[in-house]
């Protein structure tokens, strides 16, 4: 973890612990959130121009992720009292699915969940920085990424 990350720490919980509503409203579970955050990567875009500089989400390996996130789901959803009446194969579909070798798109990624998850991080970055310029601190993490 470099510098200006550390410097973070505290205020990443912080904002973990107000972000918890939203989370809440979105189609992602906590721990769809979790997988997702660790698949992405927090960056200072325009770093060197103190009234550009913004907090930006690297979501470029959420993708990866997404095949995990569809499992959760489909773990979840029995067990949440979700059966439903869909036609999606049972278990055998549910466990190909894990693998990636259902059906879907050509990528086996669904395209809407993920620009929803990569909006839902860069909504969270927002409100990082948006705490961080409220304790004065942003400038500071801004000097410190540039080191």
């Amino acid at each position: 973890m470099s510098e200006w990350e550390d410097m973070i720490v505290g205020d990443r919980m912080t904002v973990d612990n107000e972000f918890t509503d939203r989370v809440q409203a979105s189609q992602f579970s906590n721990q769809e959130w979790g997988l997702i955050m660790t698949a992405t990567e927090l960056d200072i875009e325009a770093a060197d121009d103190p009234e550009a500089a913004r907090l930006v989400a690297d979501t470029s390996a959420v993708e990866s992720v997404m095949p995990e996130l569809e499992s959760i789901n489909a773990q979840r959803g029995p067990a949440a009292g979700e059966m439903g009446t869909s036609n999606d194969g049972g278990l055998v579909e549910t466990i190909k699915g894990a693998f990636g070798l259902s059906g879907g798109d050509a990528e086996g990624v669904d395209q809407e969940r993920l620009a929803a998850a990569e909006s839902l991080a860069q909504e969270y970055a927002d409100t990082l920085q948006d705490h961080l310029e409220s304790t004065d601190k942003f400038e500071d993490v801004r000097a410190a990424y540039l080191d």
